[in-house]
C-alpha cells in the first residue's frame, strides 16, 4: 500500500463520488432498490480499501486527506444515515467509512483538523445516538482520535454540548465501549468547565456514573503536574458545593430498603470522591479552606446518626447482617466515610479542629466508633478523626477528658478505639491505651 499510485486514490474517490451523486437522486426520485443495493456494496469496498491504505502510513493519509476524501466521506455518512434501506446492507459501509475517518486521522494532526472542520459536530451528533454499537464504537474512535484540549473547549459552545452527554450515555449503555471510556477520563475530565456544564444537564443517574468515573481517576496513585493539580482542585471546589446542596437527600435511604433514590445515591458517590479528593495533600488545603463543607459533613453525620436510632434502618448501627439487602445498600459505610472526611478536613488545620468543638462534633464522632457492620472500619474512620481533632489542640483534648470524667467517654468509646487520655505536667494527651498483662 505505501507504493500504490495517486491514480488508484483518484479512482476511488470517483466511485465514491458518484455513490453519493446515485444515492442523493435514489432518495428523491426513489431509484430500484437492486441499483441503491449495488451502490452500497461498492461503497462498502471502496472504504474498506481507504481505510487499509491508511493504517501506519503517514503518506496516504496525507495524499487522501489533499485528494478531498475526508470531505467526501463525511458527507456520504450523512447520506447514508438518511437512507430507508435493509441494516445488512447499509451498515457494512456506515462501519468502513468510519473506520477510514478513524485511520486517517490517528497520529496525524493534519488530518485531525481536517476532519474536525468537516466532521464537528454533526457527523456525531448522527452517528453516536445510532443504534448499531459497532456504528457508535467506531465513532468515538473518531471523536477520541481527534480531540486535543483545544476541541474539548469547543465542546462547551451551545449545541456542541450534546456531544459529550452522547459520549457518557454511550459508556453508560456500553460499558465494554473503551472509545467512550477513554474519552471521559481522558478528556471531558480535564475540562473543569465542561464538567460543571455535563452536570448540570445529566440525570441522576448519569451522574452517578459521572462521578464513578471520577472517583476512578481520582484515586490514581500516580504522581501529577501542576496543570493536572489545577483542575483537580477545580474539581474538589466543585464537588464540595454540590455535596452541601444535596447532602440531605441520603436521608431518603432511611426509608429506602431498595435503595432505588438515585439523588441519594448521588451524594454518596460526591462523598466517596471528596474522601478521595481530602486525602491527596494536592487538594486537602483547598478544601479545608471551603466555607461549609465541614459544617455540611458534621451535621449529615448527626442526622444519619439520629434517623438510625429512631428507627431500624440501613443509618442503625447493627453487629450482625439481617439481609442481602443491607449487604448491598449503597448507603452501607456513608457514615464511615463522613468520619473520614471530618478527619480529613481538620488535618493539621487548627480552624476546622475549633469548628468540630463548636459543631459538637466531638461527641458524636465518640458515638459513632461501636463496631457496625453496616459501615465497615467505623472504629479505625473514628481514632484517624480523633487524632486529627486533637492534635495540639489542648480544648479538644479538656473536652474529651471531661466527657470521659462523666462516663460519656467510657470504654464503650475511647477504650473501645483503643485510645486514653493521659496527663503529662498538667497536659492533657490523646494517645494508644496500654496493652494490659
Amino acid at each position: 500500500r505505501e507504493v500504490a499510485e495517486e491514480s488508484v486514490f483518484r479512482d476511488l474517490l470517483e466511485i465514491l463520488t458518484s455513490a453519493s451523486c446515485a444515492i442523493e437522486q435514489s432518495c428523491r426520485d426513489s431509484c430500484g432498490l437492486a441499483e441503491v443495493d449495488t451502490c452500497l456494496l461498492l461503497v462498502a469496498e471502496c472504504f474498506r480499501c481507504l481505510r487499509n491504505a491508511c493504517v501506519q502510513c503517514a503518506r496516504n493519509q496525507h495524499l487522501l486527506r489533499n485528494l478531498g476524501l475526508i470531505s467526501t466521506s463525511v458527507h456520504l455518512i450523512k447520506l447514508l444515515h438518511g437512507m430507508q434501506v435493509k441494516e445488512e446492507l447499509l451498515l457494512p459501509a456506515l462501519r468502513c467509512s468510519l473506520q477510514f475517518l478513524g485511520n486517517i486521522a490517528a497520529g496525524n494532526g493534519d488530518s485531525q483538523n481536517s476532519l474536525w472542520k468537516c466532521a464537528f459536530p454533526d457527523l456525531f451528533l448522527t452517528c453516536l445516538p445510532y443504534s448499531d454499537r459497532r456504528v457508535v464504537a467506531y465513532c468515538c474512535m473518531v471523536l477520541f482520535t481527534c480531540l486535543d484540549p483545544g476541541k474539548v473547549g469547543e465542546l462547551l459552545h451551545p449545541g456542541n454540548l450534546a456531544v459529550a452527554l452522547h459520549v457518557l450515555r454511550v459508556y453508560r449503555e456500553q460499558l465494554e465501549s473503551e472509545w467512550s471510556l477513554l474519552i471521559v477520563t481522558d478528556h471531558l475530565l480535564q475540562c473543569p468547565e465542561l464538567v460543571k456544564a455535563l452536570y448540570a444537564k445529566l440525570s441522576n443517574q448519569e451522574r452517578v456514573t459521572l462521578l464513578e468515573l471520577m472517583l476512578v481517576k481520582v484515586s490514581e496513585k500516580s504522581s501529577v503536574g501542576s496543570e493536572e493539580l489545577e483542575v483537580l482542585e477545580s474539581h474538589a471546589t466543585f464537588l464540595a458545593g454540590c455535596f452541601q446542596e444535596q447532602c440531605g437527600a441520603v436521608l431518603r435511604f432511611a426509608a429506602a430498603p431498595q435503595a432505588q433514590d438515585q439523588e441519594a445515591l448521588v451524594t454518596v458517590r460526591l462523598l466517596d470522591v471528596l474522601c478521595e479528593l481530602t486525602s491527596s495533600s494536592g487538594q486537602l488545603d483547598r478544601l479545608q479552606a471551603l466555607p461549609g463543607l465541614l459544617e455540611a459533613a458534621v451535621d449529615t453525620l448527626r442526622l444519619t446518626h439520629l434517623a438510625g436510632k429512631q428507627a431500624v434502618n440501613v443509618f442503625t448501627a447493627t453487629h450482625a447482617v439481617t439481609g442481602q439487602e443491607e449487604v448491598s445498600h449503597p448507603a452501607v459505610g456513608f457514615k464511615s466515610h463522613l468520619i473520614r472526611l471530618i478527619g480529613n478536613l481538620c488535618y493539621k488545620n487548627k480552624e476546622n479542629q475549633d469548628k468540630v468543638y463548636e459543631l459538637d462534633g466531638i461527641p458524636l464522632i465518640l458515638d459513632n466508633c461501636s463496631i457496625d457492620d453496616n459501615n465497615p472500619f467505623v472504629n479505625q474512620w473514628a481514632v484517624f478523626a480523633i487524632r486529627n481533632v486533637t492534635e495540639q489542640n489542648e480544648r479538644n483534648q479538656e473536652l474529651i477528658a471531661g466527657l470521659e470524667e462523666q462516663g460519656l467517654a467510657e470504654g464503650s468509646a475511647l477504650g473501645s478505639m483503643g485510645l486514653e487520655m493521659d496527663k503529662r505536667e498538667g497536659r492533657l494527651i490523646l494517645r494508644s491505651a496500654r496493652k494490659k498483662p
